[in-house]
């Protein structure tokens, strides 16, 4: 009888230090630990998670980077609302969880995934979770069904807002599964569909087809047939659901941005000028033959708030208006080579640029006066072909970024290096801001970049990845310049006459 007590007491014991120790679950596995009823997961607890949850949403985010607060307070938001679901919320830092971020292949976008069914290595992406809302209804419309049904024409809506309408004769399956497919994929647009043969009537619809309304005021049509893909129905919508002519501001910047259409024509014009009415006009008239092409946006210099826009192209107020041309992939600028800014001539600028025969505009600042009298010398755009293709001189030139630690750190060293060449009239040390200055140089990123030009007749530049010391600086520098002058006897010899 005293063991039956003494084993009960012992099993007592073990269940109220089960209850007792919040890291355990009744399996006996950790709990993993939570805030605000999200997950906090790092490699340790990642694989318990999905082992634990059928629908796993996780935020991969890096504390430092100003969109990964904007998507993690989007995020956050979520918790409450889903406390009910299916669907557990987690967080993982990838600043302090480099290895698991590495794994998942997740130190870039997309930031917000779903894992389903312990599936680690096949997440859905969400795409673009600007917002607790944008989240939200991407989940709801994932669990169905995606698009309202809509039976009557009061239905319509009367908003100012895009509504994507499917008039279709089945409901059910068929191409209306590509419509239901991308109202998942595009979570900021109200979607609808209808079979309601009266509507079709009204808009003058006799297939299946798409169709754009604001205010029910039909914008666009696009058929559909068994051809139709996903990604062409949501190109479609992208590019018609933006206005032809898009002011770039706070509430626009996302959707300018995350546009599928890569090609953007920029006009930057003062919005209070009094020929502003017409400068929009010959802007706007152009655009409609290249809808789906470029991207038409405008820029008020008037406004501060576009100041950092405005700075990444280098346009001052006074320069208005301009017309410029960039495309997102590369980033080139292409400047509109004319003062007058009227329909033709930024229709036949853009066709220019279509048919590759457009020049870049390459930025550079002014330099300064004093740009030579330092022992390190100031190049610019301007100036730095001239000063490192110097058959004479031997150039040695430091590319950095003056926001990067790492650019700046090397600073003082890149001034010790000047001062070990002082004497040298064959040796430039120098250093230029490729933040402000395009290059039209093969360089390999990231910065800061160390390249040497050896004085050569030929264009010749050398990547420099040794110690990052002056003695070891000095070394490369001299051994380089022994190289080219013997290059330069060499070829001195070969051009010499019989």
């Amino acid at each position: 009888m005293k063991s039956l007590l003494r084993i009960g007491a012992i099993y007592c014991c073990l269940w109220v230090c089960s209850i007792a120790d919040p890291q355990t679950n009744r399996q006996g596995e950790k709990a993993i630990p939570e805030k605000d009823g999200v997950l906090q997961l790092k490699k340790g607890n990642f694989n318990r998670a999905l082992r634990r949850h059928k629908q796993l949403l996780v935020h991969f985010y890096a504390p430092l980077s100003g969109d990964g607060q904007r998507v993690l307070a989007a995020f956050r938001g979520v918790a409450p609302e889903q406390r009910e679901s299916e669907v557990t919320l987690g967080v993982v830092d990838i600043s302090k969880e480099k290895e698991l971020a590495k794994e998942l292949n997740a130190t870039g976008p997309p930031a917000v995934r779903l894992f389903l069914f312990g599936d680690k290595h096949n997440p859905i992406p969400c795409p673009d979770p600007r917002s607790t809302a944008t989240i939200l209804t991407w989940l709801k419309r994932r669990a169905g069904p995606s698009a309202e049904v809509i039976t009557d024409l009061s239905q319509l809506d009367d908003s100012e807002q895009l509504l994507v309408l499917g008039v279709f004769q089945d409901l059910d399956q068929g191409a209306v599964q590509v419509f239901y497919a991308a109202a998942v994929n595009l979570p900021d647009i109200h979607f609808a569909v209808t079979q309601n043969q009266t509507i079709s009537r009204k808009y003058g619809v006799t297939q299946e087809a798409v169709l754009l309304l604001r205010q029910s005021t039909l914008i666009q049509v696009h058929e559909m047939s068994s051809q139709t893909s996903e990604k062409e129905l949501i190109t479609f919508i992208s590019v018609y659901q933006m206005d032809l002519v898009t002011e770039y501001n706070g509430k626009t910047a996302g959707e300018i941005l995350s546009s599928l259409v890569l090609n953007h024509a920029i006009l930057f014009v003062n919005k209070s000028a009094e020929d502003f009415q017409q400068l929009h006009a010959a802007f706007y008239n152009a655009a409609e033959t290249f809808r789906g092409q470029i991207l038409f946006v405008f820029v008020n210099v008037d406004e501060p708030r576009n100041g950092r826009m405005m700075e990444y192209f280098h346009v001052r107020e006074p320069e208005a208006p301009l017309v410029r041309l960039v495309n997102l992939t590369d980033h080139v600028t292409y400047h509109l080579p004319s003062d007058t800014l009227d329909t033709d001539t930024v229709t036949g600028f853009c066709h220019t640029y279509l048919e590759g025969k457009a020049k870049p505009k390459m930025q550079s600042e002014v330099p300064t006066e004093s740009w030579d009298k330092q022992p390190v010398k100031e190049l610019v755009g301007q100036n730095l072909e001239k000063v490192v293709f110097n058959p004479e001189t031997t150039s040695f030139v430091l590319f950095y970024l003056p926001y990067s630690q790492k650019s700046r750190s090397l600073f003082s060293l890149w001034e010790e290096l000047a001062q070990a060449f002082l004497d040298r009239e064959d040796v430039v040390i120098a250093r230029i801001d490729a933040s402000a200055n395009d290059i039209n140089l093969p360089l390999l990123k990231p910065y800061p970049v160390l390249r040497l030009f050896p004085a050569l007749y030929a264009e010749r530049m050398l990547t420099y990845s040794g110690k990052r010391n002056v003695k070891n600086l000095v070394e490369f520098v001299e051994q380089e310049m022994k190289k080219a002058k013997k290059e330069k006897v060499k070829h001195a010899a070969v051009a010499l006459p019989l």
